[in-house]
């Protein structure tokens, strides 16, 4: 389904379940839908399932915004005590559309939780109270996060085996009973070999030819790009190499702190999701990658780059991106909106240190290029996640892999065809 055909079903006002391959612009669409609801003055609420992914469409988690926060279940106690929260009760009371990104990494607990929470304060059995809900994402790509008793340090300890608990097990999901919108353009990979390698994988059917084309790019460490990001799966290899290459380079550090204002509560979010760090630490010919979009500059989310000196008067640092443009770095803003107002922010230059990156924070960027160990993957789709961030499969420099690598969820498998069945009957339904 082309994104014109998605955008004219989204404004039917029903139910929708925005898919498609990394890529394709669903969080284009998501801002496409916003800037639209804005225009025809709807209230709408911009949420996700995870910090870091609210931080790229600008809205607060899909735990924030309902009230449920870190609650596993909920008690009759729990909702009634929502329901009478008079700020959560108004907001939801308001709000006509509901956008949850990143639906894949919601578990069908939650998923169905937000729509207890929606009918209590709502007074209304219809699905999520009556509110329209347009649900974003791709279930190929990192399944739901399961809260351990652990420390959150360990990449793995977030990202445990989902158990097929989709948001699509939901009886909510049912009952919303959704309108599919797969989006089939492609607007992060131009290769055509590349994006056969990244669609076997998808469709399950990755063999020895593809395999192959891994085999091009695999490189030892030593010989890895400097200038780069590298990504790992687990949180330590990040740390680790992110600090050996800032050590190496000579002189002077130099420090931008974060600055916030807002809710307590909002602004914690938000500077735990934020890619670009509380502190952070540059050096001249550190390798860097930018944060935000701004296009007019001419860098987006994923732009890569390396800081060539520090501006005098200013003291901010001009990067020169990989295509040779240079540009001055000023800070911008990381907000959490709501019914027009914004309640949270953080300001910080939209940057962070290159070299390396988890997996995981990876989701949701494009890169121009990256150097990838894949031998430790331990989730279905992470190894998905990762290939797919790279735009051709010359920007692909792999260490190594382990089988896990080129798995999909078994489970997801099935339901993505059943996805694809749905979004071709809704297109035909339209015409």
């Amino acid at each position: 389904m082309t994104q014109k055909k998605a955008l004219s079903i989204l404004k039917t006002g029903a139910n929708v379940f925005l898919t498609g391959e990394p890529g394709s612009g669903k969080t284009h669409m998501v801002n496409e839908y916003a800037a639209y609801l804005r225009g025809q003055g709807i209230e709408f609420a911009i949420t996700a399932s995870t910090g870091i992914a609210a931080t790229h469409i600008n809205g607060m988690t899909i735990h924030s915004w309902s009230g449920i926060g870190i609650k596993n279940k909920l008690t009759k106690y729990d909702l009634d005590k929502i329901a009478s929260s008079g700020y959560i009760a108004n907001r939801v009371r308001r709000v006509k559309v509901l956008i949850i990104d990143e639906v894949s990494m919601l578990s069908s607990d939650t998923f169905s939780m937000v729509d207890v929470v929606c009918r209590k304060i709502r007074q209304s059995s219809e699905p999520f109270g009556g509110i329209q809900v347009i649900l974003v994402g791709d279930f190929f790509q990192l399944p739901p996060i399961i809260k351990t008793e652990f420390g959150d340090n360990n990449q793995a300890e977030l990202l445990k085996k989902s158990i097929g608990r989709f948001a699509y097990d939901s009886p909510a999901w049912t009952r919303a009973n959704s309108i599919v919108c797969y989006l089939t353009e492609q607007y992060r990979q131009d290769d055509k070999d590349y994006l056969a390698v990244l669609s076997a994988i998808r469709r399950n059917v990755f063999n020895g030819n593809h395999l192959r084309c891994i085999k091009i790019r695999k490189i030892e460490y030593h010989s890895a790009p400097s200038n780069i990001p590298k990504l790992f799966s687990h949180n330590i290899d990040v740390n680790r190499v992110n600090g050996e290459m800032l050590a190496k380079l000579s002189g002077e550090s130099q420090e931008f702190i974060m600055f916030s204002q807002g809710v307590k509560a909002l602004v914690a979010t938000l500077k735990k999701s934020c890619l670009s760090p509380e502190t952070l630490c540059l050096k001249v010919g550190a390798a860097i990658m930018f944060t935000k979009n701004n296009l007019k500059k001419g860098f987006v989310n994923g732009t890569l780059g390396m800081v060539e000196r520090f501006e005098k008067i200013s003291g901010y640092p001009i990067i020169k991106t990989r295509n040779g443009r240079k540009i001055e770095v000023e800070p911008m803003d990381w907000t959490v909106e709501e019914n027009g107002k914004i309640r949270g922010r953080i300001t910080q230059l939209p940057l962070r240190l290159a070299w390396a990156i988890t997996v995981h924070k990876s989701q949701g960027m494009s890169l121009d290029a990256a150097v990838m160990d894949l031998s430790d993957v331990f989730e279905f789709g992470q190894g998905y996640v990762a290939l797919s961030r790279v735009r051709r499969l010359s920007g692909l420099h792999i260490l190594g892999w382990n089988e896990r690598a080129f798995q999909v969820h078994p489970e997801v498998l099935a339901k993505d065809e059943s996805f694809r069945l749905a979004s071709e009957e809704a297109e035909i339904m339209s015409l």
